[in-house]
């Protein structure tokens, strides 16, 4: 198993530029340990052999982790991050580092050290971001799991472009270790090509964890495979728009004909609705901007010149702020998450876009326009993800469908609070009845065929 995933990195990661940090060595090592463990006393864990990558962003014990920064071009820790931890106590075999932008900053992956990850589907286009490295390299058939991490939309957006599965769990369910932070926005969780591979990676990575205080005491056990798809009527929330934001035509397309007409094939209750988002981007931009100075502050002061300009003007926007600014930000939160609770108190789920627009060109560092109406910021295109980080809620994007031209769009469908697994079961209905996941990037050749298993 290893031997062919190196294969297809070697044969396609040249184009894709997904993995940049390969680990082949100590992999093979692993696995002739896994190989040895079969024969004396059976599997380790539930994720035995499997090849996976941690995102750029993670600590790795004695691999480099460069954060996207030429400031960290040489950097290798001395301990695993706990995402790391769990994968590898479960049997995984690392096989390296994926690509994430500059400090995880962005929903494109590019950096001065590697450069830009392109999309599987269309080499000519992002894969998105952060996790756009794990993503690509999913989709690309190089590894079979990836962790990813998600603040404002970093496992959904590169899932969605990348045709893959990307699920943002509820704050806490998974282990931020060695980050300390309550910061509920951020979190850590799990992609893979089917939500029943999610389901499986989360039934690793999902657990207490007493070296931080907001992780939540769940037994991983209950995602652990066989996950049961929602067989009972499921009522659903639709939001074209999540109330007031741009979406381009191309997405509502395929939305409405392939994700739609799918949960009515189910026989589910599909609603129009639009939910009151108020104040979800003023609550977003706030916490942000105090979380990139609390992260990224002290190595900004030191060397203000490395950093992009849009993350550096963030952080100086975090500087800037003061307990009146935090006060009005975690009011308007507390009543998006009211107000949605409210919704979801009335439906099982809310579908609505993961991303406004379809992979754009990788030279392209942010979508300045949606169907005419301007982008200023590097943030505003990432609205549809976003908003829906402020609730707190657990959410997923799941393969959907594809434009005329080729291109992956997903669904993102958000669940009620703490309902990380009837969501997964609610995704895996909806997977199977789009099929969308079957179709293949044709311009790297995955080297397996439609309806191979799951990890």
């Amino acid at each position: 198993m290893l031997q062919a995933h190196l294969h297809q990195i070697e044969r396609v990661n040249a184009a894709v530029n997904a993995v940049v940090t390969l680990t082949a060595e100590s992999a093979a090592a692993r696995a002739g340990e896994l190989d040895d463990a079969i024969v004396r006393s059976g599997p380790v864990g539930p994720l035995h052999g499997i090849p996976v990558a941690h995102k750029d962003l993670v600590e790795t014990n004695g691999v480099r982790t460069t954060y996207g920064s030429p400031l960290f071009s040489r950097n290798v820790p001395d301990r695993d991050a706990a995402v790391v931890e769990r994968m590898a106590g479960a049997g995984a075999v690392s096989l390296g580092k994926t690509n994430t932008p500059e400090f995880g900053a962005g929903s494109q992956t590019f950096n001065q050290l590697f450069g830009a990850t392109r999309n599987p589907y269309d080499l000519t286009k992002t894969a998105g971001g952060s996790s756009g490295g794990a993503a690509a390299a999913l989709a690309a058939h190089m590894v079979a799991l990836a962790d990813g991490s998600d603040l404002g939309g970093s496992l959904r957006n590169p899932a969605s472009f990348c045709n893959v599965v990307g699920f943002r769990p509820t704050p806490g369910l998974v282990s931020k270790w060695p980050t300390a932070s309550g910061f509920s926005y951020d979190v850590s969780g799990p992609m893979g090509r089917r939500v029943e591979d999610v389901a499986l990676l989360l039934s690793v990575l999902a657990g207490d964890d007493p070296r931080t205080p907001f992780a939540l005491p769940v037994d991983g056990e209950v995602f652990a495979p066989p996950l049961e798809a929602a067989r009972a009527e499921v009522r659903v929330a639709w939001s074209r728009n999540l109330g007031e934001l741009p979406v381009a035509t191309s997405v509502t397309h395929v939305l409405e004909s392939a994700g739609r007409s799918a949960m009515l094939a189910l026989g589910w209750q599909v609603d129009e609705v639009e939910p009151d988002f108020a104040g979800a981007d003023e609550a977003f931009r706030t916490w942000r901007a105090w979380y990139q100075a609390f992260e990224l502050g002290e190595v900004y002061r030191a060397h203000p010149d490395a950093f992009k300009p849009d993350l550096a003007d963030e952080i100086e926007r975090g500087f800037a702020l003061g307990g009146d600014d935090l006060s009005r930000a975690e009011r308007l939160r507390q009543g998006v998450y009211a107000r949605v609770q409210r919704l979801l108190s009335r439906y099982d789920v809310l579908a609505c876009p993961v991303s406004p627009v379809t992979p754009f060109p990788v030279e392209i560092p942010w979508v300045t326009e949606i169907d005419g109406v301007a982008q200023h910021t590097y943030l505003d295109w990432m609205r549809c993800s976003y908003f829906v980080t402020v609730t707190t809620l657990p959410a997923v994007s799941v393969p959907c469908g594809f434009t005329d031209d080729g291109l992956p769009v997903g669904l993102q469908l958000v669940g009620r609070p703490r309902g990380d697994l009837r969501l997964l079961g609610i995704a895996r209905a909806f997977e199977d009845a789009t099929g969308a996941w079957r179709r293949l990037p044709e311009s790297i050749g995955s080297g397996r065929q439609p309806g191979s298993a799951p990890a």
